[in-house]
């Protein structure tokens, strides 16, 4: 299966986390909405990431480190639209670090933070 992915991770803390070559930033308490894709193998790259032992490799495998994944929203398609979804969801998320998960693509992030579980919200945008 083909498609992008939203993860839904809570930090239970406030927390400084150094992401690989984006250095050190502070992570307040609360819930972060990841996207990404898996335009290979969706269902293994969802996998990855829920799994606790793994290399870092990702900006969002540092938070994982320190946060625990409570939902995963899966998006089947052919074509890459993470970055749309990104997009939507930056209408009301807030950015609490540049370039997360988005080096490869013009988005500012991928990451986005709220202080309450944005799942429902999350759904009435796609």
């Amino acid at each position: 299966m083909k498609g992008a992915y939203v993860l839904i991770v809570l930090l239970d803390e406030d927390k400084e986390i150094t992401v690989g070559k984006l250095g050190k930033h502070y992570f307040p308490k609360g819930y972060y909405t990841y996207v990404g894709s898996g335009m290979k193998n969706l269902e293994k790259r969802i996998e990855r990431h829920l799994r606790r032992k793994k290399k870092l490799r990702w900006h969002i495998d540092y938070l994982l480190k320190h946060g625990k994944v409570v939902d995963v929203i899966k998006f089947k398609s052919e074509k890459k639209i993470e970055c749309s979804i990104a997009r939507k969801i930056s209408e009301i998320g807030r950015i609490v670090v540049e370039n997360f998960g988005s080096t490869d693509c013009k988005c500012r992030t991928h990451l986005f933070y709220f202080p309450y579980n944005p799942k429902p919200k999350v759904y009435t945008l796609m």
